[in-house]
Formats: C-alpha cells, structure tokens, sequence
C-alpha cells in the first residue's frame, strides 16, 4: 500500500530524493551529485507530489513547474524499480493533474519511458523542442 501527497519541495530530505532517483535509474540523467544544484532543482519546483510505502519510505516523485491554469510541465517522474509496474507512477501523474486541473500536462519522456506514456493517455507531440544546459548529463 503506497499513498500520495502534495509537498512543498524545498522541505524534503535531499539524500532521500537523491536516493530514490538512483533507484528509479533517473538519477542517470539528473545531478543528484551536485546536491547544491539537486537541492535547487527541488526548491525551484512548484508542484511537487511524493508517494510513500505504509512504513513513510519515499518510493515516487514527480517533480513540476506550473502555472495552474495552461501549462505544467512534468520534468521528473521517478519511482522506485520495485515498486514499478504497480501504479505509482499513475498515481503520481493523476494528483499531478488534479493538482493543476485546468493546465495541460507536458513532459519529455526518458528513452526508456517512451512506450509508456501512450498507455497512459499521452499522445506525442511532433513539434517539442530542447536547448541543453551546459552543465546537463547526458
């Protein structure tokens, strides 16, 4: 059993985030060894929602800037691998959305993660485009 809950992230144990991230594999494509710039990333998201196991522990995020009427942008969706393929990450998405209701959700999906977000009611967008930071992972 896993619940969601909205959280201010500039509140959340930096270790623990980064900790999950590495066990969700996102941690590949995030800073999270620059914890001054993970610490900012966390801080700076203003729609943040975390999912927790029956015992607290942090399995889910999905971290987000929104204006809450037109547009959010997902820029994290991380769940712990065991706990993948178990509606986390659904969860996450649906208190993502319930949060900003009127905002259309937007997000850039992992290389791995492109298969699933059609099954879950997301259609591509053939126009998105990225300008990499000088200081982003690959």
């Amino acid at each position: 059993m896993w619940t969601c809950e909205q959280v201010t992230g500039s509140a959340l144990d930096v270790a623990e985030v980064a900790a999950l991230y590495r066990t969700s594999t996102l941690a590949e494509r995030r800073p999270v060894e620059d914890v001054q710039r993970f610490t900012r990333m966390l801080a700076g998201a203003n729609l943040v929602i975390v999912a927790r196991d029956a015992d607290g522990r942090l399995i889910g995020i999905s971290r987000s800037l929104t204006d809450g009427a037109y547009a959010t942008y997902l820029s994290d969706l991380a769940v712990d691998a065991a706990y993948q393929g178990k509606g986390v990450g659904r969860g996450l998405i649906e208190a993502t959305r319930q949060a900003a209701p009127e905002a259309s959700l937007i997000l850039l999906a992992a290389p791995a993660a492109v298969d699933y977000y059609p099954h879950i009611g997301f259609t591509p967008h053939g126009s998105a485009w990225t300008m990499e930071g000088p200081a982003t992972p690959a």
